[in-house]
């Protein structure tokens, strides 16, 4: 267990409460970007991409999830997370983990595009004795919260979830179990929940807890540094995508997994990316590309919009103790495709060679 070494920067329930909302922030920006570069590849071509990235849409879907059971476990109140105006980030936009390095764009399938993904799932490994990030006020402060920006620049995805890891435990040597005072009603545990992207898991205690976040870190990172694959022995997010830039498909062994390929030498079948088989989406759409008001593009980007707004209302409700709720909400995302595929095979007037794409977030 880690030791309370005053490195941490979660020292109250609150920051605890504020870091979780982050977390759910940030669990949810990876979804537009990734959803729009699988709508934009033309039927039938590129399957191996858009299995990769349909595989990773779903499991961010599991780390929403499980992020929603740890805040609910510890007393957060879910009313206004999901429906906040700023839920939604305005693309292009850095992560919420406060690293400036990279852009996140909402753009069609590239190369480009790739390397934003393997950005997003990078890795980066701190020793438990040590800082996880940088500069560190003398005062705690909040970290990002819907609009405003962090302080705090995480390099990646999981080592914001190390530093809630810590706040975990150093809140639990000051509370026990006291910490774990949410109603277990409104937790999602597998009967609930659509059976993919990974096993659900039910939050009742500081176990439960750091087995949830490690599974979210651990499914995008792979399980630590040397290794393609998580506890489950299925391949992190970073070397599932790492495979379209290398065009080559990696090995796991998952009855020895020690023997599975190491990171950046995949040994499994080669296969080709036609990285012209996708459709000039307009980068980073927002509803006042497609004016005037009453035409039939506005209109369908308007009803996707929508239509992704009520989505959000459905899982944010589900989250909130009304857990039966989940598995049709998340059907949802089968109609979203629907509405996006009559977007995108339209270019937009006025723009040569740039076709319509799906708006997630209003002007």
């Amino acid at each position: 267990m880690t030791t309370d070494n005053g490195l941490g920067l979660i020292t109250t329930v609150k920051d605890l409460h504020d870091y979780l909302i982050t977390a759910m922030v940030i669990e949810h920006a990876t979804i537009p970007p990734y959803m729009t570069a699988l709508y934009s590849l033309k039927p039938g071509k590129n399957l191996e991409a858009a299995h990769i990235i349909r595989q990773v849409v779903v499991e961010e879907m599991l780390h929403l999830t499980l992020v929603a059971n740890v805040f609910n476990a510890v007393g957060g109140n879910m009313k206004s997370t999901l429906t906040h105006p700023d839920f939604i980030p305005q693309y292009p936009t850095n992560l919420p983990t406060g690293s400036t390095d990279f852009e996140v764009n909402l753009s069609p399938f590239s190369i480009d595009t790739v390397h934003t993904f393997l950005n997003i799932e990078r890795a980066y490994e701190v020793p438990e004795d040590t800082p996880i990030v940088d500069a560190r006020p003398l005062q705690n402060s909040l970290l990002r919260i819907l609009g405003t920006n962090s302080p705090y620049p995480f390099y990646s995805i999981g080592l914001f979830y190390a530093e809630i890891i810590r706040g975990l435990n150093a809140l639990y040597r000051q509370m026990g179990n006291a910490l774990f005072c949410g109603k277990r009603e409104r937790q999602i545990t597998p009967e609930y929940y659509y059976n993919g992207g990974g096993e659900i898991i039910e939050v009742t205690d500081l176990r439960s807890a750091i087995r949830a976040l490690k599974v979210i870190q651990e499914q995008g990172e792979g399980s630590r540094t040397g290794a393609i694959y998580d506890a489950e022995r299925e391949m992190g997010h970073y070397f599932r995508f790492q495979q379209l830039e290398l065009g080559q498909f990696y090995v796991v062994n998952k009855d020895e997994p020690e023997l599975s390929d190491q990171p950046d030498h995949p040994t499994g079948p080669c296969f080709e990316v036609d990285w012209d088989a996708v459709y000039p989406l307009k980068i980073n759409a927002k509803l006042s590309d497609y004016h005037p008001e009453d035409s039939e593009l506005y209109l369908a980007a308007k009803e996707f919009q929508t239509s992704y707004s009520k989505f959000l209302a459905e899982i944010e409700y589900s989250f909130n103790g009304h857990r039966k709720h989940l598995i049709p909400a998340v059907g949802r995302m089968f109609v979203l495709k629907e509405q996006a595929t009559n977007l995108i095979r339209n270019p937009i007037p006025g723009m040569n060679g740039v076709n319509a794409a799906p708006v997630f977030r209003l002007d």
